[in-house]
């Protein structure tokens, strides 16, 4: 019987939602008894080297022939077509969104990464997605037929409802994600400058070392705007204290420009929070109308009237408080977008989940 080796570039142990998903991935797989093993390419990738490149090739053609070869997009996308071609009878992306959606790239970086990801999309045997709209991205913009996606929305776990702030303290605003471009945090902070008035403090966790350019560019922004004591950059979070900062949370916000999914809106769904949200992938469409304000990207304004507004509200927050916490028991768990991926990669059964 066919294992599948899932090939992951980088450090699978960084918290980012990306890694997060395929460790998730690994580990259900060992629960249902699915034979699949982790395979750690270079941590270039989407801007490979050629040595990357080569040593990428060695590892794939190392395991075993009939071994299914499942890779994550952050290295399939930048894939020569060569490379694909070469392990087209047994390959399959996971594609969380294309690579050359990411927010900050030029102009030449972008289409080259549309090029090499349309290509090697072309010589995978099945693609499996995080969203509904990542599938329509796929089969719309690149060329992939609808009979090879297969959508495995993000899991969630069951969690606990959050306590929130004590009564004496500023209302504790949440973010979370890594301080990159798509993350549009300095939407977040020049909205947070318009409500100055308002007594809420805002917590972002997220690494600062994906984009350190954009990451002190957001420290700046801080510090001119005079929010330095108002605004704590967490840094990279594990996720047991993650948990303790949705524990303690009144209000999450997620000012995202673009996002394949955006996993921290459900997780912060299944803690009971309300939500601020922009428009801006399938996990905000997914949320209750009731739970979260939605507005859209790069909407400073909006933005800002939409966290005043619960800021000013208490009984409206807790409202939709009381909608997350409801709709949190109907979220997708994490068995159901396993199987999805193992039916891409193995064959049969149903195309989506969630």
């Amino acid at each position: 019987m066919s294992a599948i080796v899932f090939a992951i570039p980088g450090n699978i142990d960084l918290p980012t939602g990306g890694y997060g998903y395929d460790r998730r991935l690994l580990r259900e797989w060992r629960q249902m008894g699915v034979e699949a093993r982790h395979l750690a390419l270079p941590g270039g990738f989407p801007f490979p080297t050629e040595a990357d490149l080569a040593a990428t090739e060695l590892l794939l053609a190392a395991t075993a022939p009939d071994d299914i070869l499942l890779v994550d997009g952050l290295a399939f996308g930048a894939f020569p077509e060569a490379l694909a071609a070469r392990f087209a009878d047994r390959l399959v992306a996971l594609v969380h969104h294309p690579l050359a959606l990411e927010t900050g790239l030029e102009a030449a970086q972008a289409a080259a990464l549309r090029a090499s990801e349309r290509a090697a999309l072309g010589h995978a045997r099945s693609v499996a997605v995080t969203s509904p709209a990542t599938a329509t991205v796929l089969s719309t913009e690149f060329g992939v037929p609808e009979s090879r996606i297969f959508v495995a929305v993000p899991g969630v776990d069951p969690a606990p409802r959050a306590t929130g702030s004590r009564g004496d303290q500023p209302l504790q605003l949440l973010a979370v994600g890594s301080l990159i471009p798509r993350k549009g945090y300095d939407v977040l902070i020049e909205a947070l400058t318009r409500i100055a008035d308002r007594d809420w403090h805002l917590t972002i966790a997220g690494s600062p070392d994906y984009a350190p350019e954009t990451a002190a560019a957001i420290e700046t922004h801080i510090r001119s705007a005079g929010l330095a004591d108002r605004i704590l950059l967490a840094g990279a979070v594990q996720p047991d204290n993650l948990g303790e900062l949705y524990d303690k949370a009144d209000l999450f916000a997620m000012p995202s420009l673009y996002e394949g999914y955006g996993m921290v809106l459900t997780e912060a769904l299944a803690r009971g929070l309300p939500i601020v949200c922009t428009l801006s992938g399938a996990g905000a469409d997914a949320l209750p109308a009731d739970a979260a304000l939605k507005v859209p990207p790069g909407d400073v304004a909006a933005l800002a009237n939409a966290l005043a507004r619960l800021i000013d509200a208490p009984a409206e927050r807790r409202q939709r408080a009381d909608a997350a916490w409801a709709g949190a028991g109907a979220l997708p768990r994490w068995h159901d977008a396993a199987r999805i991926v193992a039916r891409a990669c193995l064959g049969g059964g149903s195309r989506e989940v969630g």
